[in-house]
């Protein structure tokens, strides 16, 4: 993504979180900034709340009816990251038990 893309392209990522640790996919949502602000487009399917946390995507969930378009704050990815992180220990005892 650093050397291979440039400004003016429209760009479709399937999951390109699979492989990056949380600190390299901030580094991938600098970059994807960047390359907005060169005139760059880009669709991605993803699970991460880091990249969907982008401050001007337009987030889409897959349901039933089709594609919905949804907040941040609603996607299901969102709020178990949220749930886990806000209090790990309670997660892994529901989870668990």
């Amino acid at each position: 993504m650093m050397n291979r893309f440039g400004g003016h392209g429209l760009y479709i990522l399937d999951e390109p979180e699979a492989a990056p640790s949380p600190s390299r996919q901030l580094a991938m949502l600098a970059r994807v900034h960047e390359l907005v602000r060169m005139k760059s487009q880009f669709i991605i399917a993803t699970h991460s709340p880091i990249l969907m946390a982008y401050q001007d995507a337009d987030l889409y969930q897959i349901e039933e009816s089709g594609l919905v378009k949804t907040a941040y704050e609603e996607t299901e990815h969102f709020l178990v990251t949220k749930a886990f992180l806000g209090n790990p220990s309670r997660q892994l005892a529901l989870l668990l038990d």
